[in-house]
This record gives C-alpha cells, sequence and structure tokens, in this order.
C-alpha cells in the first residue's frame, strides 16, 4: 500500500473514533498544524485564525532560539517568550523531556480553551492529542495500531473532570519521535499539554511488555498525572482515577492502582 494512503487510513480510523454526532465537527489545517474540532457551532474560520497565530509563536520562537525546536531534554525560555512557549517549556519540565514533546497537545489546548469563548463544549484533536470540556460524559476510544486492543478499549471523561487533556504517544504509529515501542501510551490530565508530555515520557519507557510496570511505578509519583493506559501488542497496563470502558459495553470505575494484564480479553471488564 502506498504510504500515503496508508496514513490517511490510520487518520481517519483514530478520527473515527472521537467524533460526536451531538456536536458540529469539522477539520482545520494550518501547515503541519491538523485539528479536529467538535463544538456546539461551526467556528472553523475562527479556528484557522488561532491555529495560525500559535503555530507562527512557536515557529517564530525557534527560528530565535533553534535548540527549543530539537532537544531531548526540558529548556527554558525568557519571560517574555510567547505564552504557548512557556506552557510548552512548563511541560517539558515537569514530564523532564523536550518541550516539542507537548506541542500538539498545547496547540489543542490553547486553541480549546480559546473556543470556549463562543461554545460551551468542544473538543480539539490534533494528531491523537485531544483537549476537551464536555457537557456530558463521553467516552473516547483507544487506537492502538496493529495492536489486537484497538477498539476494544475506551476511557469515560466525566463531564465533572473537564476540561482536562487526553494525550498519545506511540513508538510505531505516526511521525512523532519516541524512544519506545508502546502501540499507545494515553496519559489523562488536567492540562493536555501536560498530558502531552507525560504520554511522551512514558512512552519512551516501554519497549517491551515487562517495561508497562516500570512505566505505572514512574506515572504513580506524578501528581499531574490523572491515569494512564499503556498498550504493546496483547499486553495492557492501567493506573490512576480513571473509568476504563470495554467497548463491548462494560466499563469500570474503581481507582487502578496499577493493573497489569498479561493477556487482554476483549470480553472481559477491566
Amino acid at each position: 500500500m502506498d504510504s500515503k494512503i496508508a496514513e490517511l487510513d490510520e487518520k481517519r480510523a483514530y478520527r473515527n473514533l472521537i467524533k460526536s454526532f451531538d456536536l458540529v465537527t469539522f477539520e482545520v489545517v494550518y501547515n503541519e498544524t491538523d485539528l479536529l474540532v467538535s463544538a456546539k457551532s461551526d467556528l472553523k474560520k475562527l479556528t484557522f485564525e488561532l491555529i495560525k497565530n500559535y503555530y507562527r509563536e512557536v515557529e517564530n520562537y525557534i527560528r530565535k532560539n533553534p535548540l527549543f525546536g530539537k532537544s531531548f531534554f526540558p529548556i527554558e525560555v525568557e519571560d517574555e517568550a510567547p505564552e504557548i512557549v512557556k506552557k510548552m517549556s512548563v511541560a517539558g519540565k515537569i514530564a523532564d523531556v523536550g518541550p516539542m514533546a507537548a506541542v500538539a497537545g498545547t496547540i489543542a489546548e490553547f486553541v480549546g480553551r480559546d473556543l470556549l469563548k463562543f461554545t460551551d463544549e468542544v473538543i480539539v484533536e490534533n494528531g491523537g492529542d485531544i483537549f476537551m470540556q464536555t457537557l456530558k460524559d463521553r467516552v473516547i476510544s483507544i487506537y492502538a495500531g496493529n495492536s489486537e486492543i484497538t477498539y476494544k478499549v475506551g476511557i469515560r471523561i466525566n463531564r465533572k473532570s473537564s476540561p482536562c487533556g487526553i494525550c498519545t504517544s506511540s513508538g510505531v504509529i505516526g511521525h512523532s519521535f519516541s524512544f519506545g515501542k508502546a502501540d499507545a501510551a494515553v496519559v489523562v490530565s488536567e492540562s493536555a499539554a501536560i498530558a502531552d508530555a507525560f504520554a511522551t515520557a512514558i512512552g519512551n519507557i516501554v519497549k517491551t511488555e515487562k517495561d508497562i510496570k516500570i512505566a505505572i511505578d514512574f506515572a504513580k509519583t506524578k501528581k499531574s498525572i490523572r491515569g494512564v493506559i499503556i498498550i504493546i501488542e496483547d499486553k495492557i497496563g492501567i493506573y490512576g482515577d480513571i473509568e476504563v470502558v470495554n467497548l463491548h459495553g462494560q466499563s469500570d470505575k474503581r481507582m487502578y492502582s496499577g493493573q497489569y494484564n498479561s493477556n487482554f480479553d476483549s470480553k472481559k471488564n477491566y
């Protein structure tokens, strides 16, 4: 299969998992930023202007400080740096990764918070990283590439726990760099910027199924992480105060202290 066709199929696959049929959904693209937005009304023109402005702020800052755009380690920025740049820097420091590890989640969050001035509900997805403010409970399905767990597990986001960020890193899907091999490392946090940075950090840890426990132990030490799901092949690890939904209709509201399932059973409640 042609690589561009495969990429489009992959994009359609995970975006089909986050469409909200009670909201108006539209896609907005500016250069390398490609957002799928759901809101109470069509805010496409406004969203385009927001993306353009934030993209240019990051791009212009990287021209001044090229290390910001390529470092795998936290980078300090000046007090006069754009707010989006400072948010990426802070997220990188908290998760001990480079600031660009948080770029997709940060853009989703900044655009989403600006759109909330015009809509009381919004879901902004940017390359698998989501910022959400919702007035009702919603389920976010997890796309984990060729893993047999793809399409079988989701996270229920309670309306009272939003706004929040749900971000995913993968060592086998997409263009983002990862040192790991996880099919999906999903992090839920109050901030999409922080969720994105930690998804990268946790994804970097997981190279084999034995690393799931190590990654969960790491997540347990981070107050900014509300919950995490790690998938590698047919193995899954779950931690945190999150409601995991088996997409056959079951759900589990318990707080996970760090559950590791050696073999996933699609009919079992996790």
